[in-house]
């Protein structure tokens, strides 16, 4: 049986991941009103580090798949105002590291001459997105106001979160809905996030959520500090678990993945 159509669509669900982290000290009781509001002109990097394992059943046979994957991005505000922050990003580059039946395939966007062999068409759709610039409008709670579908590799989604409308305290909390198409799988993302710390440099919160679709379910928990001067996520951890079915050559096959991701703005 052919396993390398599992690759993508595991790869594709991990840079869909979503991700969140916390930090600072000093303690405020004032409330704050959080707004996307980035720095005009300053470009920021982002780098994602997602560790993940797959589990799946075959046959009657477990089998099991770990990946360790590496994105760089940057992105640019061009034009902000209190209504719209116009933002361009580009996925700068991305390792990969599968290890699957004492077998191992690398990638590198840096050195795609070097991908592993049996991972080469898979890794193209990557390749194809690396440093290719796109642009996307937000308005003032970090909602997309323009879709874009060549946002999908972009995954804004990791430092940009959709912002409350009231301001909040310690111990306040908001909820985002958020539908997406990941390698042709539709998911909807439902997320509760919670302070739990404010201070002049950082609104530290909680979250947990869940995954919906008609292959996928599952759950999502963590931490994130958002800057609140410029309403980006600075830095964050997310604890992942997904259950997923797909059909490969007639078979019905159970898969759960499990991981950590972690984002680092600056």
């Amino acid at each position: 049986m052919k396993k390398k159509h599992l690759i993508p669509v595991l790869v594709f669900i991990g840079l869909a991941i979503l991700s969140g982290c916390s930090s600072q000290s000093k303690l405020s009781k004032e409330s704050v009103r959080l707004r996307l509001h980035p720095e005009n002109g300053v470009t920021y990097t982002a780098t994602a580090k997602a560790n993940m394992m797959t589990m799946m059943e075959v046959q009657g046979q477990s089998m099991s798949m770990s990946q360790i994957m590496e994105t760089t991005q940057s992105f640019t505000a061009k034009e902000v105002t209190d209504a719209k922050s116009v933002i361009e990003t580009q996925v700068d580059a991305i390792k990969m590291s599968i290890s699957q039946m004492g077998m191992k395939f690398d990638y590198d966007s840096d050195h795609p001459e070097k991908t592993s062999p049996m991972i080469a068409e898979q890794t193209k759709e990557i390749s194809n997105s690396i440093k290719k610039p796109v642009t996307v409008t937000y308005d003032a709670l970090g909602k997309v106001a323009d879709k874009n579908d060549d946002l999908d590799m972009s995954q804004l989604g990791n430092v940009i979160l959709e912002l409350p409308e009231k301001d909040v305290s310690v111990g306040s909390k908001w909820n985002t809905n958020k539908a997406q198409n990941v390698s042709g799988t539709d998911i909807k993302v439902n997320m509760e996030y919670t302070v739990t710390a404010i201070s002049k440099k950082s609104v530290d919160v909680s979250f947990t959520g869940t995954v919906e679709s008609a292959d996928v379910t599952g759950s999502y928990d963590g931490t994130a500090s958002i800057n609140p001067q410029t309403g980006l996520m600075m830095n964050s951890t997310t604890k992942t678990n997904l259950s997923m079915t797909i059909n490969e050559q007639g078979l019905t096959i159970p898969i759960t993945v499990v991981g950590t991701t972690t984002v680092d703005v600056k």
